[in-house]
């Protein structure tokens, strides 16, 4: 039988890229905002695995176990941050996994606290440029390691 577990270990000596999880959770339907931080992402160097629209908060965890995921992007736009998130931080804990939430979209500034007091890695409003929005991954995946 083949082990198909996923490794960390690099495969030729270098890096081994970030595998980040995005999904839009809930009904949002508004997907243009995370197709670009996909992209962003993406052209960062990392592995992105974009779930699409409508997603649980469990098909966001198989994917993430599936996928040996090292962070979740999480785009909001409909003012459901303040339950979705918190959910999905606790479904994470309840797995055992202990991969960043970082959310992005629109978020009030009076929310934003709240949610990382709930264990929400980083909230990524708009106007964040290409760089910002790598870093911030990158810094909540080292936080959490």
């Amino acid at each position: 039988m083949v082990d198909r577990t996923p490794s960390k270990e690099p495969m030729s000596g270098g890096d081994v890229p970030l595998r980040v999880v995005l999904a839009k959770l809930g009904l949002d339907g508004h997907d243009r905002g995370i197709k670009v931080v996909a992209r962003i992402l993406r052209d960062a160097g990392m592995e992105v695995i974009y779930l699409g629209l409508r997603q649980t908060t469990d098909s966001i965890v198989t994917a993430v176990m599936e996928e040996d995921a090292d962070a979740i992007g999480l785009s909001m736009h409909n003012a459901g941050h303040m339950t979705l998130a918190p959910n999905m931080v606790k479904a994470l804990r309840q797995a055992e996994l202990p991969v960043p939430i970082i959310v992005g979209g629109i978020v009030p500034k009076d929310d934003v606290q709240p949610m990382l007091d709930a264990g929400v890695a980083a909230v990524i409003g708009p106007g964040a440029s290409a760089e910002e929005v790598a870093a911030i991954v990158r810094d909540a995946v080292s936080a959490s390691v």
